[in-house]
């Protein structure tokens, strides 16, 4: 036991010490990326929570970020800031007057969309497939919709601008961890497994006494909750936001991180956000114009996410239940896969010796 404790601190000791030493070193190009990995991570975990472990459909997520984004940046503006930003209509009290600091104001946006999630999936999760997914994509139009409407609480189309930049790797890898520890725990244990017969057979889960409605609504608020931490950590990073943010592509984003990573694993998720948000950036040379020593290619703008989508397609095709199925990344795995890399060369130089001989 005390082994184990010991390990922990010396794991987070190592951990939030080269988190110090990125936010101190790290250009604000390169933070940016390290944050944006961070928030797909807890936004790609909160999706597979929904999608992968549970087997539900859903396609909802851009909506419950919003309402997270927009509760956390109103709630930690200051009044005169949001004065200057809410000329066309005056923003309605009490939000006009209200600045908190930011924990807070982040943790009430996610119940809020957690609250909008359950009210939602009541009545959406009675559906099931392709019938659920348009369900919910169609009440994540609604509510951004009504985000583009409400100009006396969102500032409707025109968005709000000068959030205070409070996202950082503390918040977004400190969460992030939260994030990790928290489904490990939920999955692994007889929610957890409830969720996971649900996946593989509906009608015998409940044969075997399981509450389909409160595991499945269960799930959805959990995955609201944390989409709306994902959220307000998003917006109070990028400074600014605006309803045309958070339209389908936003959910197509996380969608593709779960499936790249695998529909019900966690580490694999982890890698997918990593891996999808920095090869998004690092292949961004390619709509720019190319100067080789003899050749010169023009820039053509797209050619990046041409680029980009034929690489997923071509993983998807290898590893078509993902990079780790539903299963998890271990040490055992780890060195399991480094022995069978080896073990070509250890034949290989077999043969050449017994042919020497």
């Amino acid at each position: 036991m005390k082994k184990n404790i010991f390990k922990i601190l010396i794991f987070l000791i190592l951990y939030f010490l080269v988190i110090a030493i990125a936010q101190n070193t790290l250009d604000a190009f390169k933070l940016r990326i390290l944050n944006l990995c961070a928030i797909y991570t807890i936004l790609g975990l909160s999706m597979n929570l929904i999608n992968g472990f549970t087997g539900q459909f859903s396609l909802g997520h851009a909506g419950f970020m919003a309402i997270g984004a927009y509760t956390t940046a109103l709630l930690t503006m200051k009044p005169e800031v949001k004065e200057q930003i809410f000329y066309m209509k005056p923003l309605i009290y009490p939000l006009n007057s209200i600045s908190m600091p930011f924990l807070p104001a982040l943790l009430i946006g996610g119940v809020l969309a957690a609250v909008v999630g359950y009210l939602i999936g009541a009545p959406a999760l009675k559906l099931k497939g392709d019938y659920l997914a348009i369900a919910t994509l169609g009440f994540s139009e609604i509510i951004r919709v009504l985000i583009t409407n409400a100009q006396s609480i969102t500032n409707g189309a025109l968005g709000i601008k000068g959030i205070p930049s409070y996202t950082n790797l503390y918040w977004s890898y400190g969460l992030g961890l939260i994030t990790v520890i928290f489904m490990f725990k939920l999955i692994n244990c007889s929610y957890g497994r409830a969720f996971k017969a649900i996946r593989e057979d509906e009608i015998a889960a409940e044969n075997m006494g399981i509450n389909l409605f409160k595991h499945k609504i269960m799930a959805f608020t959990i995955g609201s909750f944390l989409a709306g931490i994902g959220g307000g950590l998003l917006g109070n990073l990028l400074g600014t936001i605006d309803p045309l943010m958070f339209r389908f592509f936003l959910t197509f984003n996380i969608l593709l991180i779960i499936v790249l990573g695998g529909m019900g694993s966690i580490s694999g998720t982890i890698i997918a956000a990593f891996v999808i948000t920095i090869a998004g950036e690092a292949l961004r040379f390619l709509d720019k114009e190319i100067n080789l020593i003899f050749v010169r290619i023009p820039g053509i703008p797209g050619l990046r996410m041409v680029v980009f989508s034929a690489l997923l397609m071509i993983v998807v095709l290898f590893y078509r239940n993902g990079l780790l199925g539903n299963e998890e990344l271990s040490w055992d795995k780890i060195k399991t896969f480094f022995k069978n890399i080896k073990k070509p060369f250890n034949k290989g130089g077999n043969l050449h010796g017994s042919v020497k001989n």
